[in-house]
Order: structure tokens, then sequence, then C-alpha cells
């Protein structure tokens, strides 16, 4: 799964929890610092303890899990989102350890998918017990020290709903179920899954300005998801062919004279110059409808928007540059290319900040 911003995996931690039937792989808790529990023996599925946000016996050294959580999740952020994680540098200390803790839930979503421990129903049960522990989360259990962020998230911003982090459950499973897309209409249900999700999820933790309810908000952060997910699928072709996948829609392929066969061999010709262009013009319609939606968002949380909005807006760029191959050539955003966008996004929220007074509301 191709999720905006990268993949997703994580950790495991506390003396007192357990991680389910060996499921939700703990290699990454190593790789990041989190410390790991053995299941108990003789463990089922569902039998490894967890921790209640509320249990007594735990609230004495919940304290320093959560720290240590928040730390892994920062790190798993940092590691597989880079861009993404800049803009959180942005945001008030608590909204960004929100967001880290929503980001790492994503990657390790995804990771189920992209980094599969058994065969397809083997899969389809771990991400049964998922969905499931997502349930036990929102009730404000954690089976680990990455799972207690979330929990301490979903506490901390009670109008976060759980339907988008269960949609992008069902987004994993369209990758088990299909490796082809007929139309856009198709493609677009995808995105949203596994992208326009994220903005959901992240949307109550960004806030929005003073006069602007949430469902006025909604519709640009949607916009911004698939905008991100386009840009990575249009990134990722050549690489996601060479894994047997297309994303790009079939009748559009069609259109523009392209066959399957072509872009699973990687074949550039004039046909497929033009189709890209057409993929291209509407990513930036998505960035464009996208852009409308800063002024509404709370002020610390314009800044980190506009600039993973204007940083994946030049891959975009480069994808370009390349001569539209991206079967050959990666098309990526420069950490020199990075901090000298800065400055103009910056710019930019003040201008967002100008036309937020001139509706009559606070910046």
């Amino acid at each position: 799964m191709r999720l905006s911003g990268s993949s997703i995996a994580c950790a495991l931690v506390l003396g007192l929890l357990a991680s389910p039937s060996g499921s939700m792989r703990s290699l990454p808790a190593a790789r990041f610092g989190g410390r790991q529990f053995a299941r108990p023996a003789g463990g089922s599925a569902n039998g490894g303890r967890m921790i209640a946000s509320t249990e007594p016996k735990v609230s004495a050294g919940r304290a320093a899990a959560l720290s240590e959580g928040y730390e892994v999740c920062r790190k798993i952020t940092a590691s597989y989102a880079k861009t993404f994680y800049l803009g959180t540098r942005f945001m008030e200390p608590k909204r960004a350890k929100a967001i880290w803790a929503v980001y790492a839930w994503c990657r390790r979503t995804d990771d189920i998918v992209d980094a599969p421990r058994g065969g397809v129903k083997y899969l389809k049960r771990e991400i049964e017990i998922w969905g499931d522990r997502l349930e036990r989360i929102w009730a404000g259990e954690a089976f680990d020290v990455v799972d207690l962020p979330l929990v301490e998230t979903v506490r901390q911003y009670p109008e976060m709903e759980i339907q988008p982090y269960k949609d992008m459950i069902e987004g994993m499973l369209m990758d088990l179920k299909q490796d082809r897309y007929e139309n856009f209409d198709d493609l677009y249900v995808y995105c949203y899954r596994v992208a326009g999700t994220v903005g959901l999820m992240t949307l109550p933790v960004m806030g929005t300005a003073d006069g602007v309810t949430y469902e006025e908000a909604v519709e640009p952060a949607l916009a911004l998801g698939i905008a991100l997910q386009l840009t990575n699928i249009l990134r990722d072709v050549g690489e996601d062919a060479r894994r047997g996948r297309i994303y790009l829609p079939k009748d559009e392929l069609a259109r523009f004279g392209i066959s399957e066969e072509q872009i699973l061999a990687g074949e550039m010709d004039d046909n497929y110059t033009r189709m890209m262009q057409f993929q291209i013009a509407r990513a930036r319609d998505y960035f464009d409808k996208s852009e409308d939606g800063i002024s509404k968002l709370h002020p610390s949380a314009r800044m980190p928007v506009r600039a993973s909005l204007d940083l994946y807006r030049k891959i975009l760029e480069r994808i370009e540059s390349n001569g539209y191959d991206n079967f050959r050539k990666r098309a990526y955003v420069s950490k020199i290319e990075k901090f000298l966008t800065l400055p103009s996004s910056y710019l930019k929220c003040r201008q967002a900040d100008d036309e937020a007074k001139r509706l009559g509301r606070s910046p």
C-alpha cells in the first residue's frame, strides 16, 4: 500500500503489556528503541494482557511509558515520512505528538500488507485482529507502548472518530483483492481509504480557525490526502509495476493508447508523456482545492500543512523535469530544496492569516 508519506511500522513495551499472538510485528520496536515484552505462554490471539489507561496498577508507570511511546512514534514518523515529519516540527508540541501517534498507527497498518508474514489467509486474520485492536484502543486500552499515545490522543481529542481508521483498514483489504483499477472513481475510493482518511484522522488534532466548523474544513483536508496519494502513485509507477501493480486507471490508459504490457515493461513514448501530463494536472487540481482550506485551519496547523503541500507539489515538478520517466528516475526533493522552500511556505501562511482576518476570523 502506498500511504502518503510512505509505508508504516512500529514497537512494543511496558512490563505489563503483551502482543497478541505474535501478530503486529515487534521488530520495529527494537529498531526504534521501544522495550519489548514476551507474550505469556499459551496466550491466544487476543490473550495478551492489555493496559487500560485508567488501570490503577499502571498509572504509576504510565507517564514514563507514554513518554517512551511518543518518542518511538516520533522516530517512526521521522524515519518513514521525512517531509511529513518536517511539517510537524512547526506545530505546538501537544499537537505534534498526537500527529506522530496517528502516523505511527498508520505506518503499522500499512506494514501488515507491505511486509506479510504468511499467506493471504493469515494476512486477513492479522487484519481482523488489527481491527479488533483498534476498537480496544478507542475503549482506552493499549496492547503496547505505541498504542498508548493513540489512546491518549483519543482521550485528548474526543471529537476524533474511529471510522477513518476503519476505512484505512478497508484500504489495506483493497490491496489484497486488486492490483488494477478500472477508472478514476475506483482509484478515488482507494486514495480516500489509504490517504484521504489521514486528513480526517488529523483534522481534530490540527483544529480549525475561530468561526470555522469541522464540516467546512473537511473537504480541503480530504482533497489534500487525495493529492498526496495521487502524487505517490505517479512517483512510484515504475516501482509498482515491478511488483505487478498498476494504479493508473485502465480506461485512462486505453484513452491514451497505452497497454498494461507497456507499463510493466517500463516503455516510454509520446502517448505515455501525454498521459502523465494529464495525471499530473489532476493531482495539481486536488492540491489547489486543498490550498483553499489552509486559512480554515487553526494557526498552529497552517505551516505544517502548507509545507507538506508545497514540498509534495515539487515532486510533480521533478517528474516533469525527469522527462516523465518514472520508470528509471526517482522523483524526489533534496534536503536543501526542502529548506529553501520553507520561507516561501511561511509567507503563504501569513497570506492565509490575512485572508482569515479579511473573512472576520482570528488568524
